[in-house]
């Protein structure tokens, strides 16, 4: 299994369209093969999706996204597991270990306009929400 994650900063990016970077892991057999790094192609419509599905990534996890973007993953075959925040340390081992929980897209409409450009962070809601396992 090949996984993104949003990155910013050593942790999970609260909108995936604008992290600087995605970490890719490489799971097998239930262990860590590999971990890379990989620069943000530019947040277009439907371009991130189709730029992870191109390095056979199966499943993308990150804080927000909208409704669109989630219609471009799950037409790319991409899972979405949304809600999640942490460092990508914790996150890697909550993968490995099954416990990785996600929930509720962080974003709200409009939330990640300008984010990474204009805004120093989203106006995303800091409330814990109600949590589902994958």
């Amino acid at each position: 299994m090949k996984v993104a994650i949003s990155t910013d900063g050593g942790f999970v990016s609260e909108h995936f369209g604008r992290c600087p970077f995605f970490t890719i892991v490489d799971i097998e057999e239930g262990r860590v093969t590999s971990t890379n790094n990989l620069e943000n192609p530019g947040h277009q419509p439907g371009a991130i999706p189709q730029f992870l599905h191109q390095k056979e990534v199966n499943c993308i996890v990150a804080g927000g996204m909208g409704m669109r973007a989630r219609g471009f993953f799950d037409e790319a075959g991409i899972q979405a597991i949304l809600g999640v925040t942490g460092k990508i340390d914790e996150v890697i081992r909550a993968l490995l270990s099954g416990t990785l929980e996600g929930g509720e897209s962080l974003c709200k409409p409009g939330a990640g306009k300008g984010y990474g450009l204009d805004k120093a962070v989203c106006d995303h809601p800091h409330e814990k929400h109600d949590k589902c396992k994958h």
